[in-house]
């Protein structure tokens, strides 16, 4: 299976995302991006097993809907699930739920499927946000012990039949084909980690998700679990015209 994935360009200097520019929401500048058609291997296909300590990454089924929208304590709900749900399949002793996005595949959307090779978090990104979560004190206790920070994806309404979230072998990666790339937001400034084209990078995904399906994977680990490049894949399933590919990912520090 082929699809189109959007790798980042190696620049001289540092490239941005800027957010909401304008003050009109949605409103989107992007670094430059480069499209290569990829081969994906899909896991469903081949029954592949994944295990979170080696791979950083694991597919989860037979889950409750996600809540959509939130409404009343239905977040807290939410959140105490993913809490639960850590602690039995990545062995999680906290989990800190402290953001959610939904992106929907329409151009009316505010947030749309992330189309660009990356991983949310850099290392100086992830200081930053550990601080920003915890304090100082607290997250110096975080920091010495074994902590990192993890994304549960979710589709919410309907079947995944186009625009699935993909994944890079983390063993295909290379260190020199992350680049820092900045994200400017109207009120706050952040940092992820962008990727440039590899034809040595193995890709995966999990075709037709369902809403009773979930991914849990790695963004950043002290103790060396691999985290993974991701993005949404540009590829299309037989009958994805009569559907939205519609999701919700949360992201979660971990204290292991």
């Amino acid at each position: 299976m082929n699809a189109n994935v959007n790798y980042h360009v190696k620049k001289p200097f540092t490239q941005a995302f800027e957010f909401d520019v304008d003050g009109i929401d949605g409103n989107l500048i992007s670094p430059e991006l480069s499209t290569k058609s990829v081969q994906v291997h899909d896991v469903r296909k081949s029954q592949t097993a994944t295990d979170f300590v080696q791979h950083g990454i694991k597919f989860l089924d037979d889950l409750s809907p996600a809540p959509q929208p939130f409404k009343g304590g239905a977040e807290q709900t939410y959140n105490c699930s993913i809490s639960d749900l850590l602690r039995a399949h990545i062995g999680a002793k906290e989990a800190i739920v402290f953001d959610h996005t939904i992106r929907i595949d329409s151009d009316d959307a505010s947030r749309r499927p992330a189309r660009n090779v990356h991983n949310d978090y850099s290392k100086e990104g992830i200081e930053k946000r550990l601080v920003d979560l915890l304090g100082e004190h607290r997250a110096a206790q975080f920091q010495n012990g074994h902590f990192g920070f993890v994304n549960v994806w979710r589709p919410i309404e309907n079947t995944v039949m186009s625009s699935p979230l993909g994944f890079i072998c983390p063993d295909s990666m290379n260190i020199k084909d992350w680049v820092t790339i900045d994200l400017v937001y109207p009120d706050r400034k952040g940092e992820i980690l962008g990727v440039i084209a590899n034809p040595q990078h193995r890709w995966f995904y999990k075709s037709k998700m369902g809403i009773d399906e979930a991914i849990v994977f790695n963004i950043y680990d002290n103790k060396g679990i691999p985290f993974l490049a991701h993005s949404a894949l540009d590829m299309k399933e037989k009958g994805a015209e009569h559907t939205i590919r519609k999701s919700i990912e949360s992201r979660i520090l971990v204290k292991y």
